[in-house]
């Protein structure tokens, strides 16, 4: 998870990423650090909110064959979310000294989203500012706890700047990097990550309304360790690249408007065509360059879906000099095995960064060539 704090070439710092028993997803999508944090205030609070248009008729497949443009380079994305996140809830200070939370007295928790308020829809945090700047008594707010729709009555106070609060820091966009596994050359379409944009607190994916995709410069790698997850370190560009699509358990996807120069035509490996041994890594580290790395893939799990399909093991010794082996980042990069692609880098294993997992490119092109067109 990053937090860009609205700069265009602004330097990024990632959040130390979601753990799921004894792996890290290694994408910036994993777990994104809020993008924006506003307090609940009545005073007028501007903020710049990027709109975007309707996404274009999904151009996912478009390619007779399943024959791609490898990627290994990497991008960032910014998406606005469906709905306002609670990052933090506190106390109000009233101005008899005395405190008040009259969010918590509601029965809000942090991570609950809230969808709406006083029967508007709620997709900006400065729509629920304003609704409870404007508000003279009680607000009906709708809010999703733990993936359940539910409705609280929240009574706001006046503290003792004059200002009307209910007591929460809310959240509405994200903003990180990855790795495009593959794209198609024909449409654009690609997909990235091989996991979610996931929520820091609840590991539950984050429901994206809109996003773009941009251009990423990296600046250096932050080396891995026992314990301690690496991370590559870089700049959000300000080239738009393309539009987000779809946010999902096995990746991001969408469309890319700009194409990189020179794609290399991979053919996507069925997942029984994948075996135990040596494969090819392609990544993006020190110096922006895009290389291949040695590795190999262990404990294949044919019946697998999602994000931990087989493990990974990097032995190139210059990539482990570089990063200590798999690094936050590092997510979505391909893997290539007997010319074809057969999957992409998924997580790493928190005691070993030498090892991680990764998920079948096949689910992953199965996906993008499953998003409705209507999308």
């Amino acid at each position: 998870m990053y937090n860009i704090k609205g700069r265009r070439r602004g330097k990024y710092k990632r959040d130390a990423a979601h753990l799921r028993g004894a792996s890290y997803e290694c994408g910036a999508g994993i777990n994104m650090r809020k993008n924006k944090i506003l307090r609940i205030i009545a005073a007028a609070l501007l903020s710049v909110t990027a709109v975007f248009a309707l996404l274009p008729t999904a151009a996912a497949a478009g390619n007779e064959t399943n024959a791609v443009c490898i990627g290994g380079f990497p991008f960032g994305v910014r998406v606005m979310t469906d709905g306002v996140s609670v990052a933090e809830i506190e106390e109000v200070t009233l101005g008899d000294g005395s405190g008040a939370c009259p969010a918590k007295d509601a029965g809000l928790n942090v991570h609950d989203v809230i969808t709406g308020a006083n029967g508007t829809r709620i997709t900006t945090s400065e729509e629920l500012l304003r609704i409870i700047a404007e508000s003279s008594g009680d607000i009906e707010i709708k809010y999703r706890c733990g993936g359940t729709e539910r409705t609280a009555t929240v009574t706001p106070v006046t503290d003792a700047d004059g200002n009307r609060r209910v007591g929460i820091w809310v959240r509405d966009s994200t903003a990180g990097i990855g790795t495009v596994t593959f794209y198609n050359p024909e449409t654009g379409g690609f997909a990235g990550l091989g996991h979610g944009i996931c929520d820091a607190g609840t590991g539950e994916l984050t429901p994206v309304v809109s996003g773009i995709v941009t251009d990423v410069t990296i600046s250096g790698v932050n080396r891995g360790t026992a314990g301690v997850p690496g991370e590559i370190r870089g700049y959000f560009g300000t080239e738009t690249l393309g539009k987000l699509l779809k946010n999902s358990v096995t990746g991001i996807y969408g469309v890319l408007t700009t194409l990189p120069d020179g794609g290399e035509i991979y053919e996507i490996a069925p997942r029984a065509d994948v075996r135990e041994g040596e494969v090819t890594i392609r990544t993006t580290l020190e110096n922006g360059q895009t290389r291949d790395y040695s590795a190999e893939i262990t404990d294949v799990d044919y019946s697998s879906v999602f994000g931990k399909s087989f493990v990974v093991v990097i032995t190139d010794p210059e990539l482990i000099g570089i990063s200590g082996g798999i690094v936050q980042g590092m997510s979505g990069s391909p893997i290539i095995q007997n010319g074809k692609l057969v999957g992409a880098v998924t997580h790493v294993m928190v005691s070993d960064p030498t090892r991680g997992y990764g998920i079948f490119a096949e689910t992953m092109y199965d996906e993008l060539c499953g998003i409705d067109k209507s999308e």
